[in-house]
């Protein structure tokens, strides 16, 4: 068992999909009247419980949407994972040559983690039982409950843990479990300035950022500082 653990997030952090699904998300939200720019949508679905925006876009079109509007969503995303999607730019050759424990956490169903991390050939990097869901616990983030839910299946504490995320909901977090949190920012210099997260915008400065991080924790054996939250 490891002494530390690294928690990625899988949309938008591992693969490239938060961009396909705002798209499918404008294109049902133009069938129901209502007209969404893009980075409205991306802003609408990020590190969201579906069942949240999806209130929301009724709100907007001034009628609940049909019961059926989800599993649409969720199957035209799939459709469009299948012709479209790929891996994070660098996110393949930073896993290979990872050597710190590592685990995948995110909002999505198990499903939907799978399939998207298996499209893009990245779901040999991790074990099936490093793979953990919001849908299997019952909590979204902002709330902690996912991270802190990932260190215990891993025997690690929250302040031997590091995070990395690329939504403001998804940092506080990690922020609130305890645990440090690297920001990817791929597209926006000052994000995350509001919050206490080391930000980067190239997976290929993440591996540099976490041999440091993991290089400053302090010996397994020294009691560590209770963590307040």
């Amino acid at each position: 068992m490891s002494d530390h653990l690294v928690v990625f997030d899988c949309d938008g952090v591992l693969v490239d999909s938060e961009t396909l699904s705002a798209r499918v998300m404008r294109d049902m939200a133009r069938e129901l009247g209502v007209t969404i720019a893009g980075d409205t949508a991306l802003a609408m679905i990020q590190g969201r419980k579906v069942a949240e925006w999806v209130a929301e876009l009724g709100e907007l079109a001034g009628r609940p949407v049909s019961d059926a509007f989800v599993s649409e969503f969720r199957g035209r995303c799939a459709a469009a994972f299948d012709r479209e999607l790929l891996a994070v730019d660098g996110v393949d050759e930073l896993l290979s040559g990872l050597d710190l424990a590592f685990c995948c956490a995110s909002s999505a169903p198990l499903e939907k983690i799978r399939h998207v991390l298996g499209r893009t050939g990245l779901l040999r990097h991790l074990r099936p039982e490093h793979l953990y869901s919001a849908y299997e616990i019952g909590v979204w983030k902002p709330d902690p409950g996912l991270f802190l839910h990932a260190a215990r299946a891993h025997g690690v504490p929250p302040e031997r843990c590091a995070v990395v995320e690329d939504s403001t909901p998804d940092v506080r977090a990690g922020l609130r479990a305890g645990m440090t949190v690297f920001g990817y920012a791929p597209n926006a210099v000052a994000a995350f300035a509001e919050e206490d997260v080391t930000v980067f915008h190239s997976m290929r400065e993440l591996p540099e950022l976490l041999r440091r991080w993991h290089a400053a924790l302090p010996s397994a054996a020294t009691p560590a500082r209770e963590v307040c939250r």
